[in-house]
């Protein structure tokens, strides 16, 4: 076993504590420094995990050379120039999704990475999954023939951040998080569904955004509330591939009816999981025992540490046991179409990819 891979923790709010909590269990991983504009929050998370520093100025983690990487636990607007920061002081980064508050920022963030030869891996924890897992198995080992159609879908009834009683009011606002639902549960979603299609180019983008639904009146004064709680969209992707996709905060229904994925010779629905073809004139409906598929993975193939959840993955890519996902281009697609509904909701019409890019303007923050 390679030795630990030493970490600094930036920003200790509430996503951090599932980091933590999952570097906690890794015995590649050791947390050595911590760093909030809180400073109590700083110090608990020192006090709970070990490690020499609790800090409110992350450049003093930085400027560290005991430490190996740094995971970026940041509002939105934030990840890029953090991210950066952290690319260009020599260090591997780890960064929350959404990549960054707008897709010109996603790129920087991605350049900044090749530059420096540094590994930038985006908390897509969705990919690790037993039913994200099957599913590759089922595509690359040809049960769906030509893969051409996907759908991907996020749903709450109500749980839009803060107005609905949990979070901060920083999570709804544009300033902080640039946008909404399709940021936040958007970026699990859609990324799990591009990393399912081998992250295709995207072509064209045309969609729309709603805020419609009542929230608690003192909450709405008090937060500024001003992204989108429904977002939906019509991508155009390569190859002849194309996808939709909804994504909710809020709405009055009891579910959509999940992600799936079409091919020529058979299909996949994501949750519940199943697998759908047919033989001659029989339609065939197979479902999996994932608990017995995960057992085998850890037990006979001997990998789930090292694809069983994006902190371990991540450890596993820093200590050469295994080459990294792909997470920052698949994160970046993510961003493209994100923006590119909110481009195409601005115009009222199918937008290019291209007019995405041109389009797009840095929302960082200055830190």
């Amino acid at each position: 076993m390679s030795e630990p891979i030493r970490i600094g923790i930036i920003g200790c709010g509430q996503i951090a504590q599932h980091h933590m909590h999952s570097y906690s269990e890794l015995k590649g991983a050791k947390m050595v420094a911590f760093c909030d504009i809180d400073p109590a929050a700083a110090e608990k998370a020192k006090e709970t995990y070990g490690g020499d520093m609790a800090t409110t100025d992350f450049r003093e983690i930085l400027k560290r050379s005991d430490i190996d990487a740094v995971d970026v636990c940041l509002h939105n607007n934030l990840h890029q120039p953090v991210t950066v920061a952290g690319l260009e002081a020599g260090k591997h980064v780890y960064c929350e999704k959404p990549m960054a508050g707008s897709y010109v920022d996603a790129v920087a963030m991605k350049k900044a990475a090749e530059k420096a030869g540094k590994h930038l891996h985006i908390q897509l924890s969705t990919l690790y999954s037993n039913e994200a897992r099957a599913a590759k198995t089922l595509i690359d080992e040809g049960a769906l023939g030509e893969v051409f159609h996907a759908r991907s879908t996020g749903f709450r009834r109500r749980g839009r951040p803060y107005v609905d009683g949990y979070g901060t009011p920083s999570f709804v606002q544009k300033k902080s998080a640039s946008g909404g639902a399709l940021y936040d549960m958007g970026g699990y979603h859609i990324s799990q569904i591009l990393y399912l299609l081998g992250n295709p180019g995207v072509e064209r983008i045309s969609g729309k955004t709603f805020q419609k639904m009542e929230m608690d009146a003192k909450r709405l004064e008090i937060s500024n509330y001003d992204v989108e709680e429904l977002g939906v969209g019509f991508v155009r992707l390569t190859e002849g591939r194309s996808m939709e996709l909804i994504e909710s905060w809020a709405a009055y229904l009891d579910g959509f009816e999940g992600s799936y994925i079409l091919g020529s010779k058979g299909g996949i629905r994501m949750e519940p999981f199943g697998y759908f073809s047919a033989i001659g004139h029989l339609s065939m409906n197979a479902t999996v025992n994932l608990g017995e598929a995960r057992y085998r993975w850890d037990n006979v193939v001997g990998d789930g540490p090292d694809y069983g959840s994006s902190q371990g993955h991540w450890i596993a890519a820093l200590q050469g046991r295994v080459e990294l996902l792909p997470t920052a281009e698949i994160a970046l697609n993510t961003m493209l179409i994100s923006e590119g509904i909110y481009l195409s909701e601005k115009l009222g019409r199918e937008v290019t990819a291209d007019e995405v890019l041109e389009s797009s303007v840095s929302t960082a923050l200055s830190v």
